[in-house]
């Protein structure tokens, strides 16, 4: 399977299982399910109050944790040093690791101390806590601040990201910075798909519009996709979309949509573009 590096050690792969907003049973079933089909990146959060299931799954899985690139993050109101170590303790437990590759600040607060949260961030990657540390939902300007000003070496980027929605700021920047930039909701919750440009690609190449919208995902250089999926057709459909290729007529079409359709947009949410 493909996968992102970048130079402080990240390795992940580009196709991963989001398990949002699987819980409980279902939410074991699913990852276990995943894992034994080949998925190696497992996306959870607090958040999703999912750690323990996704972590039942790794334990009943023949597939060796080291094998697995595991990911969550801390929610936006945990963010004081305190809060975010126990968050972490509190996902591993759960997780039933001692170790995640990869652990997100959630969302930026309204109002915090974001030098002494990134500060933690920093010690608990240090501390072994998680191999990379990364930011989610950040925009522009605040992850230029973190990068560039406050020289927090982050692995990862995180953000809604799919074929109606322009990222290429965001996206050029964690490439001049070596992030990789991972994609959630890439289906904008089934929009794409539904759009005639992406069911005419899909015929033309024998392929679901979902594998169609995942595979303009994938082939962009330092992209990684976590559409989630719990049937066992839905996983094995995200993980043929790797073998999709498009070719130029393709891609025109699909750049001539329309990209302005955020559909990931809470009350808490920053200003995007700022």
């Amino acid at each position: 399977m493909h996968r992102l590096t970048t130079r402080l050690g990240l390795d992940m792969p580009a196709l991963g299982l989001g398990t949002w907003p699987m819980t409980g049973s279902d939410c074991t079933r699913a990852v276990h399910q995943a894992l034994e089909l080949g998925y190696r990146h497992i996306d959870t959060a607090t958040a999703y109050a999912n750690e323990a299931a996704v972590g039942q799954a790794l334990r009943d899985s023949q597939v060796p944790r080291e094998a697995i690139h595991l990911t969550t993050k801390v929610w936006w109101d945990r963010l004081q040093p305190q809060a975010m170590r126990q968050s972490l303790e509190d996902s591993l437990r759960a997780l039933g690791t001692e170790q995640v590759d990869l652990f997100y600040i959630h969302w930026p607060a309204q109002q915090w101390d974001l030098a002494r949260s990134l500060e933690t961030l920093v010690q608990l990657r240090d501390e072994g806590k998680t191999r990379c540390i990364g930011v989610a939902n950040f925009p522009l300007g605040l992850l230029r601040q973190v990068v560039e000003q406050l020289g927090v070496p982050l692995s990862a980027i995180q953000v809604e990201y799919h074929a109606l929605l322009d990222q290429s700021p965001l996206l050029a920047f964690a490439r001049q910075h070596d992030l990789a930039f991972t994609a959630y909701t890439p289906l904008a919750r089934g929009q794409v798909a539904e759009q005639a440009a992406v069911r005419a690609i899909a015929e033309k190449h024998a392929v679901t519009p979902t594998q169609i919208a995942l595979a303009w995902l994938l082939e962009q250089p330092g992209v990684a996709v976590i559409p989630k999926a719990s049937s066992r057709e839905n996983q094995l459909t995200n993980l043929a979309a790797l073998q999709v290729r498009l070719d130029d007529a393709d891609r025109a079409a699909i750049a001539a949509l329309p990209k302005d359709r955020r559909v990931v947009n809470p009350e808490f949410a920053p200003q995007w573009d700022s």
